[in-house]
């Protein structure tokens, strides 16, 4: 595939898509770093994501969603405070809600929280989109190793291990940078956790 255009992206997504709606893992470019990514109502499908990336720790993975009206799907309620940053945000931000839903219970952390984005990328909106199923995203990399900036910086034994590795965007020489983290709890307080 030489010609990259918005068709070729089209069917990216629907193959990558049919892998996630029959509870595969793929590996896939986001609006930051590539993440590998599951139906994040699939516990399945997300207890393989731990196994892939040697992560025995439990420690909650963020999920990609469309729009504020899936959030509300995911969220027992969107603090205001939410608004407010995603209105001031100039880059990526994933925010930690205090109470999730309807997710895959081993991705929920312990305190019932979720990290969830609303990516600006084509792709990433088209595959949510595809599919209805918002969408685990975590780092392409085997747990306490960086996380991989390009494509091929990711080590072999993760796209072995992924059902799917899409093609969009791998020879992007551009490093990436992971989200900011804002955590808000119940209150509506904000905790920047990476700036």
């Amino acid at each position: 595939m030489s010609t990259w255009n918005a068709s070729t992206m089209k069917d990216e997504i629907s193959r990558a898509a049919e892998h996630l709606l029959q509870g595969g893992i793929i590996l896939y470019p986001t609006d930051t770093i590539w993440g590998i990514g599951c139906d994040a109502t699939d516990p399945g499908a997300v207890e393989r994501i731990y196994r892939i990336k040697e992560r025995f720790d439990r420690k909650s993975m963020l999920v990609l969603m469309d729009s504020l009206s899936m959030v509300e799907d995911y969220v027992e309620s969107i603090p205001s405070a939410a608004y407010e940053v995603m209105e001031i945000a100039t880059r990526p931000t994933t925010i930690i809600y205090p109470a999730a839903r309807n997710l895959a219970p081993n991705l929920v952390a312990g305190d019932g929280s979720i990290g969830i984005r609303i990516p600006d990328d084509p792709f990433c909106l088209g595959l949510i989109g595809t599919t209805g199923r918002p969408i685990v995203s975590t780092s392409a990399n085997i747990s306490g190793n960086p996380p991989p900036q390009l494509f091929g910086e990711i080590v072999p034994e993760i796209i072995l291990a992924v059902d799917y590795a899409v093609d969009w965007r791998r020879k992007e020489g551009s490093p990436a940078t992971p989200s900011t983290v804002i955590k808000i709890d119940g209150e509506g307080r904000t905790t920047v956790l990476r700036p």
